[in-house]
């Protein structure tokens, strides 16, 4: 009876450790995956400085209820994070948002089995203030490949309402008007020769002429 009880006990333990083990395995799996990010949001009445010393290196239309352009989407670098920012028009603001990047070739965006996407499962959501007009999240660039792909939705209100909208882009392979974003690192390079300049512009001080 002791013998039973024990070899009980044993395979038990075994069962609580193997557990343990795989969901600490199935975290650093999820971590691995996920780029480390920040969010950012800003109204009319904020004021923010840019992150680079060039243009965004991409811009697109953000695309609202299929028919308006509430605002743009734009991507840029400062050589750490890959910035990725909503920005709306005049009467619209930004509810919530959601997106997912990865590679391209491994279709890392979530979706269906028909191939709409999942945005349930983005990696990223954020329900924004009242009033938002600008999202800007940061992401680690290391964890990016050269070739990436986002999807960047968003839930806004405009003149008419509340509409669902998206940055402009290729089309999913399902029967929604979805889109997502094609890109390359490289695009969001910055000018040696233009942040060489504007250092030389610096007084000692490290302040702009």
């Amino acid at each position: 009876m002791k013998t039973t009880k024990l070899t009980v006990l044993v395979m038990l333990l075994a069962l609580i450790f193997t557990g343990c083990s795989t969901e600490q395995q199935d975290i650093e799996l999820a971590t691995a995956k996920t780029p480390n990010f920040r969010v950012i949001e800003f109204s009319k009445s904020n004021f923010h400085s840019r992150a680079s010393y060039d243009e965004p290196c991409m811009t697109t239309n953000l695309i609202a209820g299929q028919h308006h352009v509430a605002g743009i989407v734009s991507v840029d670098s400062d050589g750490v994070n890959l910035i990725i920012t909503y920005n709306v028009s005049k009467d619209w603001t930004i509810d919530a948002t959601h997106l997912s990047i990865g590679d391209c070739n491994s279709q890392d965006i979530p979706t269906t089995g028909s191939g709409n996407p999942k945005i349930g499962h983005f990696e990223h959501s954020t329900n924004h203030s009242t009033g938002v007009t600008e999202v800007v999240y940061y992401l680690d660039l290391s964890v990016l490949d050269e070739s990436y792909c986002f999807a960047a939705h968003a839930e806004v209100s405009g003149p008419d309402g509340e509409e669902t909208a998206w940055a402009e882009g290729t089309s999913f392979e399902g029967n929604s008007w979805a889109m997502y974003v094609e890109a390359y690192l490289s695009d969001c390079d910055i000018d040696e020769q233009e942040e060489q300049e504007e250092q030389e512009e610096q007084d000692p001080d490290g302040e702009v002429k």
